[in-house]
């Protein structure tokens, strides 16, 4: 029975053998994985929240000597709001951290009340205001610089429609 193993096997081994490392020649190199971080991180900011419950802007913050880490943790602080379940705000002085565990890859963002009240309660919120700069920059007709249009990239001479 054994001989009879070997000898159906044989022919397997024999095109694996052959086949396996012509295959191993033609595959792309493998893609480059996130580095995370294998430390904890922590960022906080003390925020400004209007009556909307947007963040009008960072009042302070402390980073970490992660860069990348800091400036995503910062532009997310900038683009959130703050409200109560019950989607009412509460104009005030903010704590909101960040902090990264390497365990896990996880962030946990907290968030507490740290002063009642403040003169922005009807000011304009951070992402607002980047919004109309946008808009503004948009109307006059600035685009991003040395970058070809959409339809120039997909050869496309308009945008496509939908079909059900």
């Amino acid at each position: 029975m054994t001989t009879l193993f070997l000898r159906a096997i044989a022919p397997l081994a024999l095109a694996l053998t052959v086949a396996v490392p012509a295959f191993a020649a033609g595959t792309p190199p493998p893609k480059p994985s996130i580095n995370f971080s294998k430390v904890p991180l922590h960022t906080e900011f003390v925020v400004e929240v209007n009556k909307k419950g947007q963040i009008v802007r960072v009042k302070s913050g402390k980073s970490t000597s992660n860069y990348t880490y800091n400036a995503q943790t910062y532009g997310n602080v900038l683009q959130m709001w703050i409200r109560h379940p019950d989607g009412t705000a509460q104009v005030g002085l903010y704590r909101v951290t960040y902090d990264y565990d390497p365990k896990t890859h996880g962030i946990r963002r907290g968030v507490a009340l740290v002063k009642a009240g403040g003169t922005w309660g009807d000011k304009q919120g951070a992402a607002d205001q980047m919004m109309s700069i946008f808009k503004k920059n948009e109307s006059k007709g600035a685009t991003a610089p040395n970058l070809p249009s959409l339809n120039a990239i997909t050869g496309a001479s308009s945008t496509p429609t939908p079909k059900p």
